[in-house]
């Protein structure tokens, strides 16, 4: 009696299934800062709500002008190609909503985080995976890319850097994704966090394209519950998006008028929290180069940016099995198969774990 939006059905996993009979662990996935035991300035953000809550209630379906004004200064773009949401996940909605009728599909580079595939069920809408190729750093292939892309395809998703394999989207790489044609949906939520590498936001006026951010991870803030998109592209086809994401967002009105009301004061305290971040990941990430240099058949792949990062290990078993391993030693990880990697042989840590956790899972795992 349900719809296939959701996988109502879907079995549970053997590692979900061990992990919850065990106390203890050693969790390497944590991804949400509030529990990552980040020093936050907490009085000044409550302050910061409690005065923007004592505002009426005044919606804008794109968005509370000073919160697009704030974005736009921060990001640097036009308030008037910014839209407010209330997430990443409410984003990638939109514009399913937006470029897709039935039938439609939109491609999208693997490994990626498994969260898109269900943002799309939910939306009926197909994913077409295209391969990103590990050569000296994690690359979109040209060729594999068109191959991917089919009749009915409307759009192509990228991560910018991507979760998990922390590889930006080089400029060359960009002008190949515009060179296609169709739209281009630049998730950059880690944007803000390099590592080893640098990149820039997805920027090419030929082709309509939607840059993603938002106070989760550009603030370490996800509880607080605001994204936006930034539309990118020529003028005429960028202006008839945003009056079409208008018409979509009205019929929700999702964002809370507090958090939109105290956007300019929380961005300008974000820059002190990523700063906290930063120095989080920078410090595990060091510490995860160490220990790994000691096993000769491990490997630490390149880590651009972001909070993650992949080990490849020899492919002797599958990656549940190796995990499954790990959980026995009291370890949390991620298996590669969580993030679609095409063989076993991989497991994914999050270099947000607190240090002196993460320095005692690596050790025991090593």
């Amino acid at each position: 009696m349900f719809s296939r939006r959701a996988r109502w059905d879907a079995p549970v996993n053997q590692l979900t299934i061990a992990r919850q009979s065990r106390d203890g662990l050693l969790d390497l996935t944590e991804s949400n800062p509030t529990r990552a035991a980040i020093d936050y300035p907490l009085d000044e953000l409550s302050d910061a709500l409690a005065r923007a809550a004592r505002l009426p209630y005044s919606p804008d379906p794109l968005g509370i002008r000073s919160a697009r004004e704030a974005v736009a200064e921060a990001i640097g773009a036009h308030p008037d190609d910014i839209v407010i949401t209330a997430s990443t996940s409410e984003a990638y909605s939109y514009l399913f909503k937006l470029l897709t009728d039935p039938g439609d599909a939109i491609a999208t580079a693997t490994p990626s985080y498994p969260l898109l595939e269900h943002l799309a069920a939910m939306e009926l809408v197909p994913l077409q995976p295209f391969a990103l190729e590990l050569h000296r750093r994690w690359e979109l292939d040209a060729e594999t890319l068109r191959h991917a892309i089919g009749e009915r395809t409307r759009a192509i998703i990228v991560v910018n850097p991507n979760n998990p394999t922390g590889s930006f989207v080089a400029r060359e790489e960009q002008r190949s994704l515009a060179a296609h044609g169709l739209p281009v949906i630049s998730d950059e939520v880690f944007l803000d966090y390099p590592l080893d590498g640098s990149g820039t936001t997805f920027a090419d006026d030929d082709v309509l394209h939607f840059a993603l951010g938002g106070l989760s991870k550009s603030a370490g803030l996800p509880h607080f519950k605001l994204g936006w998109i930034r539309v990118g592209g020529p003028p005429a086809a960028r202006r008839e998006a945003i009056a079409a994401l208008e018409l979509i967002a009205d019929n929700f009105l999702s964002v809370a008028t507090p958090v939109q009301v105290a956007l300019p004061e929380i961005l300008s305290i974000a820059p002190r929290i990523r700063s906290a971040i930063s120095q989080r990941t920078r410090e595990n990430l060091g510490a995860l180069k160490v220990s790994i240099a000691v096993k000769s058949e491990w490997q630490l792949l390149p880590v651009e940016g972001g909070w993650s990062a992949v080990i490849r290990v020899p492919q002797t078993r599958s990656d549940e099995e190796l995990a499954l391993d790990f959980l026995d030693r009291g370890v949390v990880v991620h298996p590669g198969y969580f993030f679609d990697f095409e063989r076993d042989g991989w497991f994914v840590v999050s270099l947000l774990t607190p240090p002196d956790i993460f320095r005692e899972g690596i050790r025991r795992i090593v």
